[in-house]
């Protein structure tokens, strides 16, 4: 037999034995860690004798299989999570499905000359191992579910407990779209009840030689400890840098649209502003022409830092992504219009400024100057390396700027998730992989690197 029917015939046999094992109880829901990771790697065993037309159906099957749900994921995620805005989490979802690359990103590098060609082809891992937040649980499983099966790869995810039962439908459904598109079951799979100890478990597995982190420091420096290759998106707490060039009625649009973007939960929307005080007063007010309330009461100002903020000095859960009408009237304010984001003026140590928040307050620090300014936003985003954006029409000071941050996603003269593709050119992703440097990640990534060589042939230049 030739190689090529050797090939048909050992995957012929693996997805018939696939099929007649015991089926979940879900598509891809497991009720432990071994099984469902057992279960993905015989699944990536039949994936990687596929071709990459059978790569390309299944993903195009997902993105068209999801589209007709995001309206139900929308509102089940905001359901269960209680974080964010209904709207907002549509435009994400179907941002997802529309930007996210698949095997068209998976680019062969060719190099020729008199002692033959070297190929660096981008091949499977096997299974991959996820975790997801709770703050973008369907957005992110279902992201990186495309680039990782665009890969050739399998994927479990460790799901956040707070957004389980959506991350488990989202993983059941894409299941029945893949295994519709290519005869295989289980190549994305979870477990029903996610937990710490659960997650551990998966970074330590044998059969799981790459992770994908996306998630807060804590669990990002448990994965580094593994051992393992690392894809890890870290924490944020973008500043927006303002100067008196900038185009202050846009830049105040921008701002507001961004910070207030699903009630601020994304790790890359806007923390704080820092704008010279020779233009902060106007900017204030266009802020406020744009939905934002401004804060001036400094009792009631502390009383939302010591509501939002707990002993611990995290971000009370109880204000995470919720919506700014509702933190307003726990600190006793009642306003009768639909308020994006709440803003006040602060010091650079304020603690809605050095804190990352995860809710729509937005403190204004004023410089004065863009020297001053600059020195200021940089000790905010503290070298995490993840995002900021600037409002400025000198290049000299944009081109400094983006030196000196050194952030994966730096957005000049937009919102924040124009960094995302929202609004921006490239592709979107919901890992921005910071502390590891591959910065908004997309299928290559998930691919291992390979080089092949043929001596004495294939050079015709």
């Amino acid at each position: 037999m030739r190689e090529e029917e050797i090939k048909e015939l050992i995957t012929k046999i693996l997805q018939e034995a696939q099929t007649t094992t015991s089926p979940a109880k879900e598509f891809g829901v497991f009720e432990t860690v071994e099984e469902a990771i057992q279960a993905a790697k015989f699944a990536q065993e039949c994936y990687e004798n596929q071709t990459l037309e059978t790569r390309r159906n299944v993903i195009e099957a997902i993105r068209c299989g999801m589209r007709p749900h995001i309206e139900k994921i929308a509102c089940d995620t905001l359901e269960e999570t209680g974080m964010g805005r209904y709207e907002d989490k549509l435009q994400k979802l179907q941002l997802v499905l529309d930007k996210t690359p698949g095997v068209e990103d998976l680019h062969t590098e060719a190099l020729t000359g008199d002692n033959g060609m070297t190929l660096y082809e981008l091949s499977p891992y096997g299974v991959v191992g996820a975790v997801t937040p709770s703050t973008n649980p369907a957005e992110t499983v279902i992201c990186n579910s495309i680039g990782i099966l665009a890969a050739g790869n399998a994927v479990y995810f460790s799901v956040h407990p707070g957004a389980k039962k959506v991350s488990r439908w989202v993983v059941s459904k894409m299941n029945e779209l893949v295994y519709e598109a290519c005869g295989i079951q289980n190549l994305i799979v979870t477990i029903a009840a996610p937990s710490i100890e659960a997650a551990q478990e998966m970074m330590i597995h044998p059969d799981v030689p790459l992770l994908a982190i996306t998630g807060g420091p804590g669990v990002v420096r448990q994965a580094m400890q593994s051992g393992k290759k690392v894809i890890a998106a870290g924490e944020g707490n973008p500043p927006s840098l303002v100067d008196e060039t900038a185009n202050i009625e846009k830049a105040a649009k921008d701002i507001v649209i961004g910070a207030s973007f699903d009630n601020n939960i994304l790790c890359t929307a806007e923390k704080s502003v820092v704008a010279v005080e020779q233009i902060v007063d106007y900017l204030i007010l266009q802020m406020e022409k744009n939905g934002a309330y401004l804060v001036q009461d400094e009792a009631i100002i502390q009383k939302m830092v010591d509501m939002t903020i707990m002993e611990n000095g995290a971000p009370s859960r109880k204000f995470i992504g919720k919506n700014a009408n509702y933190i307003l009237a726990e600190a006793g304010i009642n306003v009768d219009f639909d308020v994006r984001v709440i803003i006040l003026r602060a010091d650079k140590i304020h603690p809605f400024v050095v804190k990352e928040m995860l809710m729509p307050i937005l403190p204004v620090v004023t410089v004065n100057n863009f020297d001053e300014g600059l020195a200021t936003a940089l000790q905010i985003e503290n070298r995490r390396h993840h995002t900021a954006t600037m409002h400025s029409q000198n290049v000299g000071r944009m081109n400094l700027a983006a030196k000196k941050f050194q952030t994966s996603i730096f957005v000049k003269n937009g919102s924040s998730f124009a960094g995302l593709g929202f609004g921006g050119e490239g592709p979107t992703t919901f890992t921005i992989a910071t502390p590891t440097g591959e910065c908004t990640t997309s299928a290559r990534d998930f691919a291992r690197k390979r080089r092949c060589v043929l001596t004495d042939g294939f050079s015709i230049r």
